[in-house]
């Protein structure tokens, strides 16, 4: 062994000695490679340089290059995710281009126009502004109908507003003008000579203005308040006006959520015409409700509690009434089985404030007089179970039981010619209004399944039991059943098709003459009946689309409402375009 192998054996004993007397046991206090040239006596703060590898010829020793260690000890977060494997590539389907215009038509038989048209253009960052036309027409000429059944109904919407980061708002103006005819005479019952029909003014008409906004605080205790006033007449001396503003805030202490919202409902108006047995009216009811409640969660228990307290002032030809209403507003939720199957029950009520223009919506055939009033709901009791069956499957089930007072029933009008009153309405073709307590019984249930991405289909049915004081639940049916299917047969067709079906229903009919020795009167069972529709369309292109819509495809003439058939087979061929200026 040379002479520099005995000078490292004893510098290697000796630090070893001194390593297991000053340092903490298992402390690594690093390593360097040196080259030794010649004897020295090592000290403590030489330790740390001792080789690990010591060098064994002297004879040639051979200067290695000097090493220089940077270290940066920042910390650096890591989003790698090591992958399990590597899918096979797939070829992207290209984005199919939004456009945000698009125009409408198409015609059909019957004298069927369809024409729509929506415009809306950004005109900065945060401000834009849109527009909305729409229109719908026929000239009629359904079989055995003696009087006019065209009808059409064009409408025009324009609305300007701004998204920021702090506040959503918009303003709506809108018009509409609808024309209708009361072609539905009782010739079941009464017959018409030739010119008494001739002498039936049948037409009327309604216009509606509409000025709204919209507005959504997005940091803050307010939530999105909607406000809309509406002005509504028709050709027959009929006006109403209708305001309402319904602001709703919220806030949080500690885990609890609160929620408020506030109502204030304004309807307004007066008919020119009444029947020989009403006085002249006007009406108006002015609704305040406040709702507060609060949101109690827990794991999968979700509580909202509430009520609701409502303040109503009516004034009927210059008589008034006030009232005050207390409903229960509670909804629970329970998660079953996760997000796949919730349990949901409540228990709310409402004041509903009903208007002529409501009536109009879901009736074009009433009569220019009615008796205008809120209807008080005064609770709805529910508890149904809602969920997935798959992936694909989603259902709905739902029991219920409503209590409501002052419940709106339709009903047809009288034919009496002691009245001599001969508006085109008076011949037992339009519709009143008559008030009553109801309850109902319900049981409803939804399916929804997705058969892949091209297939969809739907299905629904609601059961009602009624119970009033009126010898029928006038004009309500028992059972309503609907379906829907939609196809993506290609990439340039689809299809689809609906159905839905509607009991049977209960009018009355009263009819007087001074032939008659005493008057008729008679409850009208009105047929169930079912509506199959189907449509087919193909895109030319990404901007061009043509279709073709079929309606009532079993040509069943029913009757919607008393003495009121409806268009036959309908066909409606068009096409859609869509744009960007």
């Amino acid at each position: 062994m040379n002479k520099t192998f005995k000078y490292i054996t004893a510098v290697t004993f000796l630090l070893t000695g001194m390593k297991t007397l000053a340092q903490k046991k298992d402390e690594n206090i690093g390593t360097e490679v040196v080259n030794v040239v010649k004897p020295y006596t090592p000290t403590i703060s030489d330790a740390f340089k001792v080789k690990e590898t010591p060098v064994i010829d002297d004879e040639t020793n051979t200067q290695k290059e000097e090493i220089k260690y940077n270290i940066f000890s920042f910390p650096v977060a890591s989003t790698f995710t090591p992958a399990k494997g590597r899918a096979a590539d797939v070829d992207k389907e290209a984005k199919e281009r939004l456009f945000k215009n698009y125009a409408t038509f198409g015609i059909g038989n019957y004298g069927t126009v369809n024409a729509e048209l929506f415009v809306t253009q950004d005109l900065s960052n945060n401000d834009y502004v849109g527009a909305m036309f729409r229109h719908l027409s026929s000239q009629g000429g359904i079989d055995e109908v003696k009087l006019d059944d065209s009808y059409y109904n064009t409408a025009f919407d324009v609305t300007y507003g701004s998204r920021t980061r702090e506040i959503d708002w918009n303003a709506d103006l809108g018009y509409k003008h609808q024309m209708y005819n009361w072609y539905g005479l009782p010739t079941e019952f009464v017959s018409f000579t030739d010119d008494a029909i001739n002498s039936i003014s049948e037409g009327q008409t309604y216009q509606t203005l509409t000025v709204g906004a919209k507005l959504d605080v997005k940091e803050g205790m307010m939530d999105e308040t909607p406000m809309l006033f509406k002005r509504f007449w028709d050709s027959h001396g009929s006006e109403e006006n209708r305001f309402f503003i319904r602001p709703s805030f919220d806030f949080e202490i500690k885990k609890y959520k609160f929620k408020t919202e506030f109502v204030a409902d304004y309807v307004g108006g007066s008919f020119e015409k009444k029947h020989k047995e009403m006085p002249d009216m006007s009406y108006s009811y002015l609704n305040f409700g406040v709702v507060p409640s609060i949101l109690l969660q827990q794991d999968d228990l979700s509580v909202q509690a509430g009520a609701g307290f409502f303040y109503s002032r009516g004034i009927v030809n210059d008589v008034s009434d006030d009232k005050i209403f207390v409903y229960p507003q509670i909804k629970a939720s329970y998660k079953l089985v996760g997000d796949i199957m919730i349990a949901y029950a409540g228990a709310e009520g409402n004041l509903k404030q009903n208007s002529y223009a409501d009536f109009v919506e879901e009736n074009k055939f009433v009569s220019p007089a009615l008796a205008i009033a809120p209807t008080n709901q005064q609770y709805d009791i529910y508890v149904g179970l809602k969920g997935k069956l798959s992936n694909t499957v989603a259902f709905n089930v739902r029991g219920s039981y409503m209590s409501e007072d002052d419940k709106a029933f339709f009903t047809a009008n009288p034919y009496d010619t002691t009245s001599l009153n001969t508006e085109g309405y008076a011949y037992g073709n339009s519709f009143g209004v008559v008030y009553d307590d109801l309850k109902t019984v319900s049981l409803f249930g939804e399916l929804k399944m997705d058969f892949s991405k091209n297939v969809a289909f739907g299905i629904n049915g609601a059961f009602n039991s009624y119970s009033t004081d009126q010898a029928e639940a006038w004009n309500l049916p028992s059972l309503k059943i609907s379906a829907d299917l939609d196809v993506d047969i290609t990439k340039k067709w689809y299809a689809g098709a609906d159905i839905f079906f509607v009991g049977d229903r209960k009018d009355q009919f009263y009819y007087n003459d001074i032939t008659l020795t005493e008057p008729l009167f008679k409850t009208v069972t009105l047929d169930s009946y079912f509506d199959l529709n189907a449509h087919v369309g193909y895109k030319h292109n990404e901007r061009l689309t043509g279709f073709l819509k079929l309606n009532n495809i079993a040509n069943q003439q029913y009757e919607r409402w008393l003495n009121y058939p409806v268009q036959g087979f309908q066909v409606l061929l068009g096409a859609n375009y869509k744009f960007d200026f």
